[in-house]
């Protein structure tokens, strides 16, 4: 069943921005996602946009907005390469016995994320 829905859209230009400073990424950023948008190379803003959308798509999924700190919300790949989340505190106690579906997708200078949670049956 699904609880609740978020989607947000971020501006990959404006990532750009942001890269140019280590402070944006030590703020919002775990140490995973830092190293893997810092491996991305050119496509470094791209991804992080991907992956700051996901985080604040996930917070309008909840219905909480940013009340929590944002490296609270990781984001990984699966096996397949899949995007999944990986919560702890407060984020992992808001959403403790849902599960969290999310689509990452970029075009036309934009990244967009839809995050679904589900109720656990």
């Amino acid at each position: 069943m699904v609880k609740g829905l978020g989607l947000d859209l971020c501006e990959i230009s404006r990532m750009d921005k942001l890269l140019e400073n280590d402070r944006f990424l030590n703020r919002y950023y775990t140490e995973e996602e830092k190293n893997y948008i810092r491996s991305k190379g050119i496509n470094a803003a791209q991804t992080a946009a991907g992956i700051f959308a996901a985080k604040e798509a996930l917070t309008k999924a909840v219905g909480t907005g940013i009340a929590f700190d944002l490296r609270e919300i990781g984001i990984s790949h699966d096996d397949a390469g899949r995007p999944v989340y990986r919560l702890t505190g407060k984020a992992l106690e808001l959403g403790k016995g849902d599960r969290f579906e999310l689509s990452v997708s970029h075009d036309g200078g934009i990244a967009a994320a839809v995050c679904v949670r589900e109720a656990e049956r």
